[in-house]
């Protein structure tokens, strides 16, 4: 039996707003006063000491994704998944999103239906309502574009521009895997285009593909530095390579960055993955991989016993004078130029 479809032509744009309504209760965040239906959506903050902040990010297919290897409920998943990264990387926690999104005509309901499948499972588990969006039709292909609302309060609100001399530099997690999932995937892809009868063989680069398919919001590192009494001086997330992310917090903070090759974290198989499959340099892979959507931060020299032993989080730096510049120190010892070569989006 053919899996059943459904033009969306046939409900119409408002047919499809409230199907995708009937299925978010708008009941996961005390102030969401108006959802989905009206003209804009309504929020009450629940404290005064607290600050809203938002974000937005737009996917487009061919440039951010492939539907060739990238299923629909993934992709609704992860365009979540990157905003509410962005508000982690503010110290904050997301509380609603509104999700805009283009269509051609080669998308039935169905394949709707598991795109938002997708941004319900990140919204129950990050614990977001969708609250509104917009949708329309699109001539060549599809675009997802999610804004973000959350808040955090205002003595702990981190910035990009406040780091200083002194700072230790922190990562969370691992970094590298979710390019190098990419390089996989799009491996796989090129042999089925070949041969169609070719299963694809992800099974041994589960992990790198699951970082590419489906990455983690960092939000449980905010949550053990405030357990700790840890405010971080600044902080970025890990969107456009570890490299770029740095450079940002330097430039924006006037400030100078020594990191340390032996000190930055990857994963068994990314290493693996990148020296004896695909023959790519480790250092690249997590200096300008992107996407890992892990944290980049600095705290204070008092700060760093706090959190020093904690396994999630490694410390592989610290900030310098700006005429020191940013510097890699390699395993030989040598004094690199850090270049961000990573995602550019133009």
């Amino acid at each position: 039996m053919e899996n059943e479809r459904t033009e969306i032509d046939s409900i119409g744009e408002f047919g499809l707003i409230e199907r995708i309504k009937n299925n978010f209760a708008n009941s996961l965040q005390e102030y969401t006063v108006k959802g989905i239906g009206d003209d804009a959506a309504a929020f009450q903050p629940n404290k005064e000491d607290e600050i809203i902040v938002s974000s937005s990010d737009m996917l487009l297919e061919g440039i951010h994704f492939d539907l060739t290897y990238v299923p629909l409920k993934h992709l609704g998943y992860k365009a979540v998944v990157v905003n509410i990264s962005d508000i982690a990387a503010m110290n904050g926690k997301a509380k609603q999103i509104m999700v805009n999104i283009g269509l051609s005509n080669r998308f039935s309901v169905e394949a709707v239906d598991e795109i938002y499948k997708g941004i319900q499972l990140a919204c129950k588990y990050y614990n977001v309502d969708l609250v509104g969006g917009d949708t329309t039709s699109s001539p060549s292909g599809l675009v997802l574009s999610v804004s973000i609302l959350g808040s955090v309060a205002k003595d702990k609100i981190t910035y990009r521009d406040t780091a200083k001399p002194g700072d230790v530099i922190c990562v969370s997690g691992d970094l590298g895997a979710a390019y190098l999932g990419l390089q996989v995937l799009k491996r796989e892809k090129e042999v089925f285009m070949v041969n169609k009868d070719m299963l694809p063989q992800l099974d041994e680069k589960s992990y790198l593909v699951e970082r590419q398919l489906k990455p983690e919001a960092r939000v449980d590192i905010i949550e053990e530095l405030d357990k700790a009494a840890v405010v971080p001086t600044s902080m970025i997330d890990i969107s456009d390579g570890l490299a770029s992310e740095l450079l940002h917090i330097c430039k924006m903070s006037d400030v100078g960055a020594n990191i340390f090759e032996d000190k930055l974290p990857m994963d068994r198989m990314a290493l693996e993955t990148a020296t004896d499959d695909l023959n790519i340099s480790p250092l690249v892979c997590m200096l300008n991989g992107g996407e890992d959507y892990e944290l980049l931060f600095t705290i204070a020299q008092d700060d760093f016993p706090k959190i020093e032993n904690n396994l999630k989080i490694i410390p592989i730096g610290y900030i310098q004078d700006k005429s020191l510049g940013v510097k890699l120190i390699s395993r030989a010892n040598q004094s690199i130029d850090i270049q961000a070569q990573g995602w550019k989006h133009f």
